[in-house]
């Protein structure tokens, strides 16, 4: 395995949510699953994967005082996480370093396995990547579990929450993405800033993966890579009360 560097993401919205209050808990990342937190699963998964420094961006005093109890072989680091996830990534890639593995706290289910072949999968022009998984691998996983999903001409896929950034210029895509969030309440902005050609064309279905993702690299001007993975449990994640109840079910 080849050492890198992992940014985990533990911020909140700073008030009690669905999923919190079902699991009885301030965090998601202090819900336990099979004996052990979430934070720990993840940060486990990265030291097995080969992760050397771990950071893990929170403004949650639970969460960094857990990171101080947790064994194993990476160095943990808390960093401050800001109101907005991708300012958290950008503020935590620029104090850790660069190149960066990204994910989140709620990837309850996260392997090794997972990081060390999507570190591997992606390509070395690549400024940017993130990890997807098509409609069929994550239904063969776990067919009862409900995914957001992107429709392209090549298939249906959903994001597994796994970003590798490899260098400053991938920071453009987070400038990018600071600027979708934004504009969340205002859709007819975005479509003016990815361009209607871009967006007639997804909307027609009409685009590839590999197309739309080039084409939103372009955008920021990175070269961004779409890397898809065979196992459908990396588009699992945590985000509610179902989530929860299927990830126990699965870990046992």
């Amino acid at each position: 395995m080849t050492a890198f560097t992992a940014l985990v993401l533990a911020g909140s919205r700073g008030e009690p949510d669905a999923l919190t209050a079902y699991a009885g808990v301030s965090h998601k990342g202090l819900i336990e699953l099979s004996g052990r937190t979430l934070l720990e699963r993840v940060v486990t998964a990265l030291s097995d994967a080969g992760a050397s420094h771990i950071g893990v961006s929170t403004a949650d005093a639970a969460i960094a005082d857990l990171l101080g109890k947790i064994k194993v072989a990476a160095t943990i680091e808390a960093l401050p996480a800001s109101p907005s996830p991708s300012l958290s990534v950008r503020q935590g890639a620029e104090a850790l370093g660069l190149p960066v593995l990204v994910t989140t706290v709620d990837h309850a289910l996260l392997q090794p396995e997972w990081v060390i072949r999507f570190l591997a999968d992606v390509p070395e022009q690549t400024d940017v990547a993130a990890l997807l998984a098509p409609e069929a691998a994550v239904h063969a996983a776990a067919p009862e579990t409900q995914r957001s999903y992107m429709r392209f001409a090549d298939g249906r896929y959903s994001g597994c929450n796994l970003f590798y950034l490899r260098n400053a210029r991938a920071l453009n895509v987070i400038d990018l993405w600071r600027r979708i969030e934004s504009y969340r309440k205002q859709p007819w902005k975005i479509a003016a800033m990815l361009g209607p050609g871009m967006l007639l064309g997804y909307l027609m279905g009409r685009l590839t993966l590999d197309q739309a993702v080039a084409r939103l690299g372009a955008k920021a001007g990175v070269t961004a890579t779409a890397v898809r993975t065979p196992y459908g449990l990396a588009a699992v994640d945590v985000d509610k009360p179902a989530d929860l109840d299927l990830v126990r079910q699965i870990a046992g």
